[in-house]
């Protein structure tokens, strides 16, 4: 369910693993046979085997008169974390075996290798329809942040790696902070190429550094006193 899940499903699982909690309703009645039909029914689930905990509970009245209880939950411990980690990164290992060839490249900044790995995963998976057609549609650049952030599950010991979050005057796509003193900062944001306005390839990428730039979002490691 997780793995298959929507976006929301994914990104609650993601705030848990960052070791923070979410809010959602619990149905504490749990029919297994529906659960293919609700996915929030995931956290009634993990709630009652025990991978989560209940944090606070609130309850409050509806418009209708109805009385609603919203349950804040976090990962029960270290221990469940670090499972539901691993089990992550079995999935992708199983889904390819070149990605520490893209975080490897990405590391050493090698740019054409990481355009290598792109390129091969790209003609080898990829359909029309996860991609697009128009320049000008928003669904290629939210399915290649995606993408490659499932890349970079593996750096999680190594960096935090954040999504869409403020930082200067705007909201960066993805920015990798490392954890240990020495390593580098790393912002990346995604563009897809504007052909009315952008001839070449690498007038998409100026655009791209431009934004990051004029948008200053650079400033959470700055003020973290961390180099980019």
């Amino acid at each position: 369910m997780i793995r298959e899940g929507s976006r929301n499903v994914k990104e609650s699982f993601e705030i848990l693993l960052q070791g923070k909690s979410i809010i959602v309703e619990i149905d504490e009645q749990i029919v297994y046979d529906q659960l293919d039909e609700d996915e929030s029914a995931i956290w009634s689930l993990l709630l009652a085997s025990g991978y989560l905990k209940v944090k606070n509970i609130n309850t409050y009245a509806t418009d209708f008169g109805e009385w609603k209880q919203e349950y804040e939950l976090e990962l029960t411990n270290f221990e469940v974390g670090a499972m539901f980690r691993q089990m992550i990164r079995k999935w992708f290992s199983r889904s390819a075996g070149g990605y520490n060839d893209f975080i490897k490249a990405l590391l050493l900044d090698d740019v054409k290798g990481m355009n290598a790995y792109m390129n091969k995963v790209v003609m080898a998976t990829f359909s029309y329809f996860d991609t697009g057609k128009s320049p000008s549609e928003e669904a290629p650049e939210r399915f290649y942040h995606g993408f490659v952030l499932g890349l970079m599950v593996e750096l999680a010991d190594r960096y935090v790696l954040t999504s869409n979050r403020e930082s200067g005057f705007g909201r960066y796509d993805v920015m990798l902070e490392p954890r240990r003193p020495g390593d580098v900062g790393i912002i990346m944001e995604f563009k897809v190429q504007d052909s009315a306005e952008e001839k070449e390839l690498l007038d998409t990428v100026d655009a791209a550094l431009k934004q990051i730039k004029e948008k200053e979002y650079e400033t959470v490691l700055i003020e973290k006193r961390i180099s980019k």
